[in-house]
């Protein structure tokens, strides 16, 4: 039985992927009561409350917002095309239409090839 290599794209892994999969680990644990609250996942990640409660907050996005974070391609830009920061006015947001409306947005601007060469020709 012969095993294909497993294909590994170039570039790493966005930011905000690897935030989302925290979030959902942490709040796997909390439920779990492996740990008690988000004081705890601060004590543990050694930063602080309000930055625990940003993180966590992308659990309040929709669930195929979330999905689309997860597997964001990989990316060779030295800066991330979306960040926590792009969405935490999404995360505010109770209505997942809304939601999804301001990230549809987001994801079309941060993936628009004529933004992709303003930035290589700045550097």
């Amino acid at each position: 039985m012969s095993v294909e290599p497993l294909t590994v794209l170039p570039g790493r892994l966005h930011r905000v992927s690897r935030l989302m999969a925290l979030a959902i680990k942490c709040e796997g644990l909390i439920q779990r009561r492996v740990l008690w609250d988000y004081s705890d996942i601060a004590r543990l990640g050694r930063v602080s409350k309000p930055r625990v409660t940003q993180i966590m907050n992308l659990l309040n996005l929709a669930p195929d917002i979330q999905e689309c974070l997860l597997f964001l391609p990989p990316t060779t830009l030295c800066r991330d095309r979306i960040s926590e920061r792009h969405l935490r006015a999404i995360t505010k947001l109770v209505d997942w239409s809304q939601q999804r409306e301001l990230f549809s947005a987001l994801y079309t601007a941060s993936t628009d090839p004529v933004a992709e060469h303003d930035e290589t020709a700045e550097a």
